[in-house]
C-alpha cells in the first residue's frame, strides 16, 4: 500500500519505516480519483502521500517533528496503541463462505460476546471453535463487544483506538477474518459494536494529525468527535470508511453503534443518516443484508425510521426500557433509573409500545422523556435482553441476576426476551444460568491513569444505594487486578446440576417455540400484553401465553384446551387447567392454528 494520511494543518509530514525517515508529499487538493474523493466527487484536501509499503512492514508518522505516531487508520497494531502500524492485506484471506447469503439482524436470536471473557484463552480463535455449539442451540447472530485496539492485554474495548485495527491479544486482523468465516460456515451472522462516539484516554493520537474531536460538544468521555464543525467531512469519512471495511472486506453482517445519542451533529444530513445510505448501497452491491443497530437512549424512533421518511435510517435499536421493565420487576431493585419501572403496568405497556417513557416524565431525570412509536411499527425494530454487558458489568460488583433470582425467575425473564414480539439478546452464559460475576476490568499501564480509574470507579457506586442492594458494605472490585478479569471468564463446563440443566432445557424449549411462532408468522398477527392477575404471578399474552408463578403459593391456570408447548418446574395438568407449584412456568400455544398441534414434536 502507500503510505498516506490526512493532516490538513501540518507544514511537514514524514513516514517512520524500516529504520529511515521519507518525506513525504503534500497532495494537491484536487488531485486524485476513487478513494481520493469523497463519494460526492469532490475533492479531499489535506492528505499527504509517502512511499509504498509491503504488506508486513511496520510504519509511523511524524507530523511537524512530533512522533512519529501510529496511523489513525492503521490497520493493525502488533507493538500496543502506542507503537508503530503494521501493513495488513485484509484482501489475502481465502474466505470460505461463498454461499452465505447474509443475515438480517431484526428478529435474529442474538448472542453478546466479550472475546476476553467468552473462553479461557480470551481469543477469537478460541471463542470460533464454539460457534458450532451456538448454533446447535439455536443462536442466529454472535454480537462481538468491540475488538479495537487498547492498552494492555485486558479490558472491555469501549476505550479503544486505532479503530481500523484488531486488538492484538485477541488475535488481530486475521483472526477476525478467520471468525466471522467459521460463523457463517456454522450459519451464524456476525454483528461488531464499534465506538464511534468518542475514543480512549490512552493510545489517542487522531488530534495531532487534525480536528477528529471539537469542543463545541460534551460527553461523557471527554472530547466530543467533529461531525459538524470545520474539517469534519474528512472525519465522518474516517467514521463512514471503517464501517464500510467490517462489512465489505471482514464480511461483518451488522454493526452496533455504540451510544449514538453521544454523536453530537447539526449539520443538514445527520452522520447515521449518511452511514446508512452508504451501508445500503453496500448491501446492494454486495447482494446480502447488512444492518445497523443503534444503542440509543434517546426513547425515539426516528432513528429506525427511513431516511427517505426524516429518519436516521438505523435497522434495528436497543430498547433499556424494556430491560429495566423486566429487571425491576423480577427483582424489586428501584435504585437509581430503576426508580422509574418496576410495575406491571410498565411491563405491559414496553411490550405494546416499546417505551415507557414516550412522552411521560422520567422521575430519574427530572423531565419528560421519549416519544411515542409510529403507528404500526415492527416491534422487530427493538433489540431487548434481560442481560447485557452494561446492565450486569456496571453493577457495583459485576453480579448477574441469576446469582439471585430463583430458577423460575430467570426462566420468566428468559422467556419474556425470547418469546417478546421484539429482537432478543442474550449475555455470554444467560442461556444456562452463569452465575460467576462480569466484572469491570482494565490494565493501564500508565499508573496514573489506573488509580485514576480504581479512584473512579469507586467514586461512582459510592452513593447509588448499592449497600442497600446488597444488604451489606459494598467493594467494587479493583479493575485493575488481573483477578477481576479472571473472575469475569464465563464456564459452562462447572455450570452442572439441577437448576442449570433445567434452564439449558428450557431454552431449548424456548428455541423451538420461536421456531413455531416464525413459522406461523404469529408475531405480526397478535401484539403481546402482560397482566399480573394475583400479586407476583405474571401472565403474557401472545402468540404464546405464558405463566409464571413467582409467588410462594400454588396457582390454578386455566389452560383451556390448548396444549402446553413446555413446562418449567412442578406443574401438574388436568383435562382443563394446570397447578403451578411455587417457582413453576408454562407456554400455552394460544395464537396458533389447532391443527399444528397434532403434527408437530412435543
Amino acid at each position: 500500500m502507500r503510505a498516506s494520511v490526512w493532516a490538513p494543518h501540518a507544514s511537514a509530514v514524514a513516514c517512520h519505516t524500516g529504520g529511515r525517515e521519507v518525506a513525504m508529499t503534500r497532495r494537491p487538493d484536487d488531485a486524485g480519483a476513487g478513494s481520493d474523493k469523497d463519494r460526492g466527487g469532490a475533492a479531499r484536501p489535506g492528505w499527504w502521500d509517502g512511499p509504498e509499503l509491503p504488506p508486513g512492514d511496520d510504519y509511523a508518522f511524524a507530523v511537524d517533528g512530533d512522533g512519529p505516531f501510529p496511523d489513525p487508520r492503521s490497520a493493525a497494531q502488533p507493538h500496543g496503541v502506542h507503537g508503530p502500524s503494521r501493513v495488513f492485506d485484509a484482501a489475502a484471506y481465502p474466505w470460505t463462505d461463498d454461499a452465505w447469503t447474509g443475515r438480517d439482524a431484526r428478529g435474529a436470536l442474538t448472542y453478546e460476546l466479550h472475546v476476553g471473557t467468552f473462553t479461557p484463552e480470551g481469543t477469537l480463535d478460541a471463542a470460533a471453535a464454539r460457534l458450532p455449539h451456538l448454533e446447535a442451540i439455536g443462536i442466529e447472530m454472535v454480537e462481538l463487544m468491540p475488538v479495537a485496539p487498547f492498552p494492555g492485554s485486558r479490558g472491555w474495548g469501549y476505550d479503544g483506538v486505532s479503530i481500523f485495527a484488531v486488538h492484538e491479544a485477541y488475535g488481530g486482523p486475521a483472526a477476525l477474518q478467520r471468525f466471522v468465516d467459521a460463523a457463517h460456515r456454522a450459519g451464524l451472522g456476525v454483528c461488531l459494536d464499534v465506538v464511534y462516539n468518542h475514543m480512549g484516554p490512552s493510545g489517542n493520537y487522531l488530534a495531532q494529525f487534525g480536528p477528529y474531536f471539537t469542543d463545541a460538544y460534551e460527553t461523557p468521555w471527554g472530547w466530543a468527535v467533529n461531525l459538524d464543525q470545520d474539517g469534519s467531512t474528512e472525519v465522518r469519512r474516517y467514521l463512514a470508511d471503517n464501517a464500510l471495511r467490517w462489512l465489505r472486506d471482514f464480511h461483518v453482517d451488522a454493526l452496533r453503534l455504540d451510544a449514538v445519542h453521544a454523536l453530537h451533529d447539526h449539520s443538514p444530513r445527520h452522520f447515521l443518516a449518511q452511514l446508512s445510505d452508504e451501508v445500503a448501497a453496500l448491501s446492494a452491491e454486495l447482494g446480502r443484508p447488512l444492518s445497523l443497530v443503534a444503542e440509543s437512549d434517546l426513547n425515539d424512533d426516528a432513528m429506525v425510521t427511513p431516511v427517505a421518511d426524516g429518519g436516521r435510517g438505523m435497522t434495528a435499536q436497543w430498547d433499556d426500557d424494556v430491560h429495566h421493565a423486566i429487571h425491576a420487576y423480577l427483582t424489586g431493585e428501584r435504585q437509581g433509573y430503576y426508580v422509574d419501572f418496576g410495575s406491571v403496568e410498565c411491563l405491559d405497556k414496553v411490550y405494546r409500545r416499546a417505551f415507557w417513557h414516550d412522552g411521560t416524565v422520567s422521575p430519574f431525570r427530572g423531565k419528560k422523556w421519549g416519544r411515542p412509536i409510529a403507528p404500526g411499527r415492527d416491534l422487530r425494530d427493538f433489540v431487548v435482553c434481560a442481560s447485557n454487558h452494561d446492565q450486569v458489568g456496571n453493577r457495583a460488583v459485576g453480579d448477574r441476576p441469576s446469582a439471585t433470582l430463583t430458577a423460575g425467575a430467570q426462566a420468566a425473564s428468559l422467556a419474556l426476551v425470547m418469546l417478546s414480539p421484539f429482537t432478543p439478546m442474550i449475555f455470554m452464559g444467560e442461556e444456562y444460568g452463569e452465575t460467576r460475576p462480569w466484572q469491570f476490568f482494565t490494565d493501564y499501564q500508565d499508573p496514573d491513569l489506573a488509580e485514576a480509574v480504581r479512584k473512579g470507579r469507586a467514586a461512582e457506586f459510592a452513593g447509588h444505594g448499592w449497600d442497600e442492594v446488597y444488604g451489606s458494605p459494598v467493594t467494587v472490585p479493583d479493575p485493575q487486578d488481573p483477578a477481576t478479569a479472571r473472575a469475569s471468564v464465563v464456564d459452562p463446563d462447572a455450570a452442572t446440576g439441577p437448576v442449570h440443566d433445567e434452564i439449558r432445557a428450557w431454552f431449548a424449549a424456548l428455541v423451538s417455540a420461536r421456531a413455531l411462532l416464525r413459522r406461523d408468522g404469529a408475531w405480526q398477527a397478535h401484539p403481546s400484553g402482560i397482566e399480573e392477575p394475583s400479586p407476583r404471578v405474571l401472565v403474557m399474552h401472545g402468540p404464546v401465553a405464558m405463566h409464571a408463578n413467582l409467588s410462594r403459593s400454588p396457582v390454578d391456570v386455566a389452560i383451556s384446551g390448548d396444549p402446553p408447548i413446555a413446562s418449567f418446574g412442578e406443574v401438574a395438568f388436568t383435562h382443563s387447567h394446570a397447578v403451578l407449584a411455587p417457582d413453576s412456568l408454562i407456554l400455552l400455544d394460544s395464537a396458533l392454528d389447532a391443527s399444528t398441534h397434532a403434527t408437530r414434536e412435543r
